[in-house]
């Protein structure tokens, strides 16, 4: 069985963020790259399948961006036990989910890849749409949330979570396009004969393929402004308690 994981560099949350002469986009240089968390999720579950499979089944990582800024998590993801990468060099910051899709499917659809594993969404824009639609454009089956997997009769089951607690089995035939939800297994570590058996280990460059109908674009990009205020309160305790609420109410908009 062959397997791609889908996986995104996105900035740290230590980075110091700093929008870019465009306003459309962060600056880049000054930010620290590092594996979109679902994504880690989805490459280990990519991993178990192999495991249980126990045969010649490959796990491939693909990742598009920057050399710059994805050559570490790409380097990592082959640490950790990826068969070989897919690196698709894209020196623009697209955001348009469609765009994205359109972009990952066209080497995707060369390998003919059995399954699709992506994260359930990145967590620098949250748009949560990227697997299905490589899904759609590829004409596989495919399934969100998914938080449990099995393997049954050259099909996989996919536990996918639902609103209030609630949970769904749904039966994919091959190909499929799963998005994984962060919390399904524990990803492992790179151990130090995966890192420097990563080294060795085939990445296929591929330059991205140009998209001129994107859906969404972002207008202006700006950080919020942040003000603090102190206020004393004084009064009656009926008073002091009151202007607390008042706050809380309609200031805060916690209650």
């Amino acid at each position: 069985m062959k397997i791609a994981v889908l996986t995104k560099a996105i900035p740290s949350y230590e980075s110091s963020i700093r929008i870019d002469s465009s306003e459309k986009w962060i600056d880049e240089s000054i930010v620290n790259f590092v594996v979109n968390e679902s994504d880690s999720y989805a490459l280990e579950e990519a991993l178990q399948i192999k495991e249980q499979l126990n045969d010649d089944s490959e796990v491939v990582v693909v990742i598009m961006g920057s050399e710059s800024n994805t050559s570490k998590v790409l380097k990592d993801g082959l640490a950790k036990g990826a068969d070989r990468g897919i690196f698709i060099k894209n020196d623009t910051s697209e955001t348009d989910p469609l765009s994205i899709a359109k972009i990952f499917s066209e080497p995707l659809k060369e390998e003919s890849f059995d399954l699709i594993l992506s994260g359930l969404q990145s967590d620098d824009l949250g748009s949560g749409q990227t697997g299905v639609l490589v899904g759609e454009l590829l004409k596989m089956s495919t399934a969100t949330l998914g938080i449990e997997t099995k393997m049954e009769d050259g099909k996989i089951k996919v536990k996918r979570e639902l609103e209030s607690g609630w949970f769904q089995w749904v039966t994919l035939p091959f190909p499929a396009s799963v998005s994984i939800q962060s919390g399904i297994n524990e990803p492992r570590y790179p151990s130090l004969k995966g890192i420097m058996g990563a080294k060795r280990k085939e990445v296929k460059l591929v330059d991205a393929q140009s998209v001129s109908d994107s859906k969404q674009k972002f207008i202006k990009l700006f950080l919020p402004k942040t003000e603090k205020v102190t206020e004393k309160i004084e009064g009656t305790v009926d008073d002091i308690v009151s202007r607390m609420i008042d706050i809380l109410k309609n200031n805060l908009k916690v209650i």
